[in-house]
This record gives C-alpha cells, structure tokens and sequence, in this order.
C-alpha cells in the first residue's frame, strides 16, 4: 500500500479524507465493542440521541462509537450499560477491560509522525483480518515486498523525504510482513497485473530480487498470487483495492481504497458484494497460482 501524508477526519460513512474470539488489534476491538454497544441499544429501544443525551454528547457521537471510529472513554461506556440495564457486575467488568485493550496503541503508533491516521487505521485492520484479497495494478502489494522494492517505492516521487524517514518507512512496511510469522496468519490472495513485473522499480537487479521473493512466498500455503497476462487486456477493476474480511462476525467485510487526499473503507453490503465480484472476475481472467509461478520464472529469465 502507499502511504501518504495527511490530516484526514472521519466525513460521511467510512470515508477518510484531509477535509481516521478475541481480535488481536486495538482497531478490531474498538469494532467489536462498538457492534455490541449497538446491539445493546437496539434491544433496549433507546435511540442515539437519548443514548447521546446520557453520555453529554449527540447522536451522532453514538454513531460514531458504534461504529468504532473514536476511542472510547470507560465513563462513557459505563453509562451506557447503565442505560441499557447491564447490571452483572463480570459482564460489566468485561466491557470495560475490553475499552482499556481497544485505547492501547497499536504496534505502529511510533510511525505516526511519518503516516496519516487512516493509513494507521488500515494497519489496524489488516493486523485484525482473516483474510486479505488484492488487486495492484503498479507495484507489487505492501505485504510481498522485498526490503530493496520497498525502499524503491518509500523513495519514489518523495524529494522532500529524508533516509531516516524512508527507512522507518521500510521498517514499517517490513512490521506489517510478520503477519504471516503468527500462529493464526491471515490467508492472502493478491492479484497483480503482469506490468509490475515489467516495471524495473528500483533497477533490475531490485526487480530480480522481487521476483525471487514471490516464488518464494508463493510456496506458503496461506499466500496466493495471481498474474493478470497482458493479453487479457482492459482488466475487471479500474484502480487497485484491498478486501479485508473477519473471523469475528461482529466486523463486516471491508474494502479498501486510496486516493490522492486519503483513503475510503467500504463496508456497505452492496459495495463490498460489487468488489467482491471484481475479485472473482480477476481470479477467472488471471492465470492460475500454478500458471503464475511459471510466468515468474520466465520473468526472471528475461531479466
């Protein structure tokens, strides 16, 4: 994924932009709170704005909170549990440690100064799903780079960046990889089209490299990849996208998309049903994982 610099707020839905079974991430846990809040509520028949009304705040803080889009404070939540009659003491107890582990930082809270708040929360969110499906058109995905590329990518159009910020960049990026050194590692499926392994980021010895790196990680049982041949021609996406999907049923599916000013996170049913087909049309039309490794040697060959 880039990263870019900015200041976004949250704005209509899930949208980012400069105008932010246990889970194993503080952004996962906030969702699952939030969600069971909702629920909560609705069993109760109380609306946001008298919900809102009990915490000295609106009903569109409710919203949010329900959401997971803001932190939470444990006055506020045990207020609403007051509200919504959740009187067990443990139940309570529960719910409270619960808001204590989703306002601890996240591992990549020291890159902060370097990425905006909605890229902090993508990385939240990928370090939480179960599976991760994507589509690049340019680059090789984040999560497949090799230290080389990344550096490439991390200094790419960014004359203002000093190393040190490029190499924390890296290191970053690096962090995110360990996803697949846990015990419970999420499934990747990613599909690229083939000019990324046409494209020479960072000089073809980099290239060759990257594409080692692929036949490598391609041997893991939880990694697939996908090859878009130029000659299918105008593929079934227009830009690239990532999917993020849950063990929890408590978090929807989400997709995953950057922009110029910031990103946007899909969670509609409609939408992420749309993307979703997308990525079965990419799946049909790309060579198969098998085909794909094949297209990576001769790849390498022609290098």
């Amino acid at each position: 994924m880039r990263q870019r610099v900015g200041e976004p707020e949250y704005s209509g839905g899930l949208d980012v932009t400069t105008d932010g079974a246990a889970t194993s991430g503080p952004t996962a846990r906030r969702l699952v709170l939030g969600s069971q809040l909702r629920r909560l509520r609705e069993a109760n028949g109380i609306s946001r704005e008298d919900a809102g009304y009990s915490i000295r705040g609106s009903g569109s803080k409710i919203s949010r909170l329900e959401l997971g889009r803001v932190g939470f404070k444990e006055r506020d939540v045990s207020d609403l549990l007051t509200l919504y009659k959740v009187t067990d003491e443990d139940e309570r107890a529960s719910f409270l440690e619960m808001v204590r582990k989703s306002n601890e930082p996240g591992w990549w809270h020291r890159y902060s100064d370097l990425v905006a708040s909605w890229f902090q929360d993508y990385v939240g969110l990928e370090e939480s799903a179960s599976r991760i499906q994507t589509f690049e058109l340019q680059f090789v995905p984040g999560l497949l780079q090799t230290e080389r590329y990344a550096r490439a990518i991390s200094s790419q159009g960014r004359p203002e960046s000093s190393d040190d910020e490029i190499e924390r960049r890296v290191k970053l990026r690096m962090q995110r990889q360990r996803l697949f050194q846990q015990p419970r590692a999420p499934r990747l499926w990613a599909v690229i089209d083939e000019s990324v392994l046409l494209r020479p980021i960072g000089g073809r010895k980099v290239l060759r490299e990257q594409i080692e790196h692929l036949l490598e990680v391609t041997k893991l049982p939880t990694i697939s990849l996908q090859v878009v041949p130029l000659e299918v021609g105008r593929s079934a996406a227009e830009g690239a996208f990532t999917i993020l999907r849950f063990a929890e049923p408590e978090i929807p599916d989400i997709v995953y998309l950057e922009h110029l000013c910031g990103a946007l996170y899909l969670d509609k049913p409609d939408d992420v049903e749309l993307y979703s087909k997308v990525s079965h049309r990419l799946a049909v039309d790309a060579l198969t994982p098998e085909a794909t490794r094949k297209r990576l040697s001769s790849a390498l060959e022609e290098l």
